[in-house]
């Protein structure tokens, strides 16, 4: 089920139109709080979220969306400066995409993220580290024995990284193989991605050196005691 939070209908019926024929499920709704209420009422499995509404805007509904989910949010907004397009990223989005815009762009950006993330339902390996898990299947991570809420990137970031411990990913890898070959953003977007997983590893009094920056290349995962 994919969901439509914009207060302009002539929008969400364009892309409704869009998405249902390409045999998508939709519900509609006209704010942030509509959308924070059909969170807890619908299976959603993907968010498209105005940043411009009444109510709750979608800022505020972004937020709200990752503190307590892990579905992915693409937003739609009029603002294309570079300073919106971090500040969503920041907030949790999944992608960005501006107004006015390609609905068969919008569409294969929603078969874009959606991919990504089915793609890692049929893995069935955890990885546990001294004070770290990580079930790839339900896309959990503990810290400390405490699950910990991540988005979307947040966890095929720590996943990718941990699969081989030690070892340097450029930021062109990590943007490449998290976010796809197709993505349009800057390495920027993995810096602050790391930095969000680092904090809420830390909140719960994990290793800071879990994700270590090596300057001038990007980042690996390292184990605690090596291991």
């Amino acid at each position: 089920m994919v969901m439509i939070a914009d207060d302009d209908p002539r929008i969400r019926s364009v892309v409704r139109l869009y998405l249902e024929a390409e045999d998508f499920q939709v519900i509609e709704v006209e704010n942030g709080e509509a959308a924070i209420k059909q969170l807890s009422e619908a299976q959603i499995d993907l968010i498209i979220l105005d940043l411009m509404m009444p109510a709750i805007d979608g800022w505020t509904a972004c937020k709200y969306i990752r503190k307590n989910t892990a579905v992915p949010v693409i937003m739609l907004t009029a603002k294309g400066e570079e300073n919106d397009r971090i500040l969503g990223l920041e907030l949790g989005a999944d992608d960005y995409i501006v107004k006015p815009f390609s609905p068969r762009e919008l569409v294969a950006r929603v078969k874009a993220v959606l991919r990504r993330s089915e793609s890692k339902q049929s893995e069935t390996y955890t990885y546990k580290f001294p004070g770290l898990a990580i079930n790839a299947v339900t896309r959990q991570v503990e810290v400390n024995n405490r699950e910990i809420k991540l988005t979307l990137k947040e966890f095929d970031l720590i996943h990718l990284l941990v699969q081989a411990p030690g070892r340097v990913y450029t930021r062109d890898e990590l943007l490449e193989q998290v976010w796809g070959f197709d993505y349009c953003g800057d390495t920027r977007t993995v810096d602050t991605h790391i930095n969000r997983l680092r904090y809420k590893i830390e909140e719960q009094g994990g290793s800071s050196g879990f994700i270590q920056t090596v300057r001038g290349v990007g980042y690996k995962f390292q184990p605690e005691d090596g291991q």
